[in-house]
């Protein structure tokens, strides 16, 4: 055989005069990763036939040999009998050259009025909306245990910090109704992404549509998009879609990252605020009093990759010109990697945060340290008609007191608080309790239980 004919065994090959080498071939070659596709570029092709038997581009037994063909075609994958060949390059040639095997020359049909180009788009597209929505469900799953659990600690009284320092006093599930809201947003923007991932670039061909009386509606029916996309320079070189998914998935394993963070702390023993199951932490090999904490570890850890995921695709972009280029075959890694990243921290998530008890002896001792009643003293001498400023001097000084005394505000004798302010008289130990303080923000959005269970509830009803 010449190398003509052996370039010739290429799809493309009819212009070229010897063979691709050995390593290009490999080192150019996606199907090592890109054949999780299959699913969906046989979809894309079942309805692009479909389409072209419509307009008269093939005809009904054509459209109908090709089906039963591609079929025939994803049952030999999913049965795990399919050869992949790398000398195919990837997913889209190595279905369509099993499919001429199958079908003979219709076979070779299937690509008219399309590229590579458009078809890669779309089916990226459509893996990711379905993998959005197997996302989507998995965050509403630990959203929900995170209402159970809000609603099931809402008089659990822990302590709220700035700095890392004591500050208030709020509830536990108060706190944990403010993991919640980061989720909200979360998946607001997930729906969001979903509304500009569902338009479908095929048509567009390698860069500027095709001669053939194509009917893009009718594809974008049959594959469920909400329309196709408007211009075919920028059909088939937009990736913006995986860009903002990516954005997405590093947001949200930001706040997974905050969470897991705080549950790391709260599991010490310095802490030991919350315990977790056992099934979900892990041992020394040479400590045996040891539990670490290490799904929420892991998942603080793998933040990073998907942070730099994003990086990646950011930078993959910046620099091309239109259209295709074949950079855009390093789009595939970073995506499906995010995609499988974050399905799996949510699914560690929602079935850890159920599970987790809190020690609420050990939060109500820790809120108690640190003057975390000084700012609701602060307020009652206002509403005694002190003037702010002059409160928070007066409580500044009487801290000062019970720091060198080691005792708390709520510990001192009237007598002892009255050497700061006259006005101080027995009723201000009404304010000085931990329940008292966090009673007294009862407020929407505040940290009072009635409020903590109101927002449970609303919650719920959008979820």
């Amino acid at each position: 055989m010449t190398d003509q004919n052996k370039s010739a065994e290429k799809p493309w090959g009819g212009r070229f005069t010897e063979p691709t080498d050995a390593f290009v071939e490999r080192f150019t070659a996606s199907v090592g990763f890109d054949q999780r596709l299959y699913h969906h570029d046989i979809t894309g092709s079942i309805a692009h036939a479909t389409m072209l038997a419509e307009v008269g581009v093939l005809t009904s037994e054509e459209r109908d040999t090709i089906i039963d063909g591609l079929k025939a075609v994803k049952a030999d994958i999913e049965a795990g009998t399919f050869e992949w060949s790398v000398s195919l390059e990837d997913v889209h040639m190595n279905i369509e050259a099993r499919l001429t095997d199958r079908i003979g020359i219709t076979g070779k049909k299937l690509h008219t009025g399309r590229s590579r180009n458009d078809q890669v788009a779309t089916d990226i597209r459509l893996y990711l909306r379905d993998e959005i929505d197997v996302i989507a469900e998995e965050l509403r799953r630990l959203q929900a245990g995170l209402l159970d659990l809000a609603e099931r600690e809402a008089e659990t009284i822990m302590p709220g910090f700035t700095h890392l320092q004591t500050a208030q006093p709020v509830t536990f599930g108060h706190h944990l109704l403010a993991w919640y809201e980061m989720l909200v947003r979360d998946a607001e923007r997930l729906q969001d992404c979903r509304k500009r991932v569902n338009v479908m670039p095929l048509g567009a061909a390698a860069l500027a549509g095709t001669t053939y009386p194509i009917d893009r509606n009718i594809t974008a029916k049959l594959l469920g998009f909400d329309r196709p996309s408007e211009n075919s320079l920028d059909s088939v070189s937009d990736r913006d879609f995986a860009i903002e998914f990516c954005s997405f998935a590093a947001l949200l394993m930001t706040h997974l990252s905050r969470f897991s963070e705080e549950l790391v702390l709260w599991t010490s023993a310095q802490f030991d605020f919350i315990d977790l199951p056992d099934r979900f932490c892990t041992g020394s090999s040479i400590m045996p009093q040891k539990k670490n904490p290490d799904v929420p570890e892991l998942v603080r850890g793998k933040t990073g990759r998907v942070n730099g995921h994003l990086i990646s695709l950011l930078t993959l972009m910046k620099s091309q010109p239109l259209a295709y280029n074949k950079d855009n075959q390093e789009d595939k890694e970073p995506l499906f990697d995010t995609v499988d990243t974050v399905k799996g921290c949510l699914k560690a998530y929602a079935d850890m945060i159920p599970a987790i008890e809190a020690r609420a002896d050990n939060m109500r001792v820790a809120a108690k340290r640190g003057f975390s009643t000084a700012t609701d003293l602060a307020d009652y001498l206002v509403k005694k008609g002190v003037a702010f400023r002059d409160a928070h001097e007066i409580v500044g000084k009487a801290v000062g007191f019970g720091v060198a005394e080691g005792r708390d505000l709520s510990e001192m004798t009237t007598e002892e608080l009255k050497r700061f302010s006259d006005v101080i008289g027995e009723d201000v130990f009404d304010v000085l309790t931990l329940e008292g303080s966090v009673q007294a923000r009862d407020h929407l959005g505040g940290t009072a239980p009635n409020q903590v269970r109101a927002a449970v509830a609303r919650a719920w009803k959008s979820l």
